[in-house]
């Protein structure tokens, strides 16, 4: 039963990516508030973290700010960074979802401490069935689709998406068009 859901899991997701390079995605539009998902999918994914001996911080850098497009779709984007996150801290690190914008760009970020991504490794790690370092590769952790399924719903939103990993911390950064309600366009 676990290999069937496995599988199956597998399927939906390289159904999803399909879609996705397709302009297939439904997208229905409203207006998310980043701050309030993060901190939603902080609490849900509270118990997890604090059983591996972790902390989940939300830094609201810039009040307000928000998006267009559909809320499950980042909500699972969102998801999929902070289950990497989870599986590659050691135990008394934090991570941290950070909220800002920059001009007219909202801008999500989730980091970690633990184990860099080699340079070499992080140019590749959006594309399908791609797992970065061997260690992972021989822990049999994922499909490798969760990355690819991250770049396909944020390029659906128009946004785009990045990675920085050092020695200190890895970084993915998530760039949307901000979404700016009508009375602020006009002062």
């Amino acid at each position: 039963l676990e290999e069937y859901e496995r599988i199956a899991r597998m399927v939906g997701d390289m159904l999803f990516l399909a879609q996705a390079e397709n302009g297939r995605l439904p997208l229905p539009v409203e207006t998310i508030r980043l701050a309030d998902e993060a901190r939603a999918l902080a609490e849900f994914y509270e118990a997890l973290a604090e059983e591996g001996g972790m902390r989940i911080e939300v830094c609201e850098e810039a009040a307000g700010v928000a998006v267009q497009g559909d809320r499950l779709m980042l909500r699972r984007a969102v998801s999929n960074l902070l289950s990497n996150a989870l599986r590659h801290t050691p135990t008394g690190g934090t991570i941290t979802i950070s909220i800002g914008r920059d001009g007219n760009e909202a801008v999500l970020a989730v980091s970690n401490p633990g184990e860099p991504i080699p340079a070499e490794e992080q140019s590749r790690i959006f594309e399908r069935f791609h797992r970065a370092g061997a260690d992972r590769r021989d822990r049999g952790e994922g499909a490798g689709l969760g990355l690819a399924i991250v770049r396909s719903i944020v390029e659906a939103h128009g946004g785009r998406i990045a990675v920085a990993s050092d020695a200190a911390e890895t970084r993915f950064t998530l760039r949307l068009p901000a979404f700016v309600p009508n009375q602020e366009k006009s002062s």
